[in-house]
């Protein structure tokens, strides 16, 4: 049986806090071994990546298999559904149009001492994307990591996914192949994450590192942050679900258990103000588990991480909703939209009984790339404005710098830095 905790209980605040901050990221061990790995790739190149490859990855000829060939490409694409192929392209043209209008404006004016101002936003020159490919495959994650590459105008992006047995989804590689991603490598894990920031004669250097992994990428990305730019420190997934009772039990533990099967460290969270409705979602989840083709996954995360929170009025839930700042939140409620004007802190917001979770991380059109472990407070959803960089310009001419250079005199004099003023300085006495 999941949790069950009432938000009337004396011990509810320590019993959530247990909850939401429950240990489901890298151990010290971990940490540690990936340290190890990291400086290994960074010392020795492809002679450590090849040895990681081989031990990590079963590829028994590194130095020729590694990178995936052209034929190979052709050939998975060959092998894919039509259905699925056409339901690719789809996913792909939404998050595209999405996307598309994220692209940041430049600002450029004069202000009254005819200063001029300017922003000028430019891509970044390489990005690596770490597609999952060991305990699940995920073609979509291609998608969202690639198509905000795209159109921030990233001209090289290399793409690494690990291949269990030497197999590697063909619809991932359709996938890549509709985002034109030529350098394709059949590596995962924190050996795959140290070619990317360090760079080997196999696999070069990238500017910034997207995609979500298990514990060892998470906590990769997070080493080799300064060195290379990353999207974020992603933990496992997350969703919380705010339901009525007007709601379908079925469709709700569906959701709890889409979230669930991604890992066995995933979290499912339920708020509903009614008690019956809070059994009747977790007999549902019961029942179904034993059906789902990843049963032995779903049924440890919503075990270990899974609870159900009843409240007396759905007024104290924006509360609880932004204390857990979840990477995923659905409100499905009458009036999901006046309801979500009250939380601030979620990755992504699914609005009404008719949107799932899922259909974010396929068809929507918004990135599935989010933040995770409460981190929701202070950070968003992979876009494109990851994948550029901005430079401030400024512009002076002689009336306009005289006109403003005095403030900046005082404040250089201010702080004890003579240099800086006698530059300004220097300049007024035209």
């Amino acid at each position: 049986m999941v949790k069950i905790i009432k938000y009337n209980d004396s011990n509810f605040s320590g019993a959530l806090e247990k909850i939401i901050k429950s240990k489901r990221v890298g151990s010290e061990d971990v940490k540690l071994s990936v340290s190890r790995i990291l400086e290994d790739i960074k010392k020795n190149k492809d002679k450590a990546l090849f040895k990681y490859a081989k031990k990590f990855d079963n590829i028994s000829n590194p130095e020729k298999e590694l990178k995936v060939k052209n034929i190979e490409i052709k050939n998975a694409k060959l092998s894919c559904s039509k259905e699925s192929l056409k339901a690719l392209k789809i996913a792909a043209k939404r998050i595209e149009k999405f996307h598309k209008n994220q692209i940041p404006k430049n600002i450029n004016y004069s202000d009254k001492d005819d200063v001029k101002v300017k922003t000028r936003w430019l891509p970044l020159e390489s990005a690596g994307i770490y597609v999952p490919g060991g305990k699940a495959s995920y073609p979509s994650s291609v998608l969202m990591s690639a198509i905000p590459a795209k159109v921030a105008g990233v001209k090289n992006i290399t793409m690494t996914v690990p291949s269990p047995k030497g197999k590697i989804n063909p619809l991932i590689l359709a996938a890549a192949e509709l985002c034109n991603i030529k350098d394709i490598f059949r590596v995962g894990g924190a050996q795959a994450i140290g070619s990317l920031a360090y760079g080997t004669k196999t696999i070069g250097p990238v500017d910034i590192i997207v995609g979500p992994g298990n514990q060892w990428v998470a906590e990769a990305k997070k080493q080799v942050l300064g060195d290379v730019n990353i999207d974020m420190m992603a933990g496992p997934s997350e969703i919380l679900i705010v339901a009525d009772k007007n709601n379908n039990p079925d469709w709700i533990a569906y959701d709890m258990l889409a979230q669930a099967e991604h890992d066995e460290s995933a979290q499912s969270i339920l708020i509903t103000d009614d008690a019956y409705f809070a059994d009747a979602v977790e007999a549902s989840v019961q029942a179904m588990l034993p059906q789902l083709e990843r049963a032995t996954v779903a049924g440890q995360s919503w075990a270990d991480n899974g609870a159900i929170i009843t409240v007396l009025s759905m007024d104290e839930m924006p509360a609880l909703a932004n204390r857990i700042a979840a990477e995923h939140l659905e409100l499905a409620l009458d009036d999901a939209v006046g309801w979500s004007g009250t939380i601030r802190h979620a990755g992504a917001m699914f609005l009404g009984r008719y949107t799932p979770e899922a259909i974010g991380d396929y068809v929507a059109g918004p990135n599935h790339v989010l933040p995770t472990a409460r981190t929701a407070r202070f950070s968003s959803g992979l876009g494109v404005a990851d994948f550029m960089k901005r430079t401030t310009i400024v512009a002076c001419d002689a009336d306009g710098f005289s006109a403003i250079a005095p403030s900046g005199v005082a404040l250089a004099d201010a702080e004890g830095l003579g240099a800086h003023a006698l530059s300004m300085r220097i300049r007024m006495n035209r």
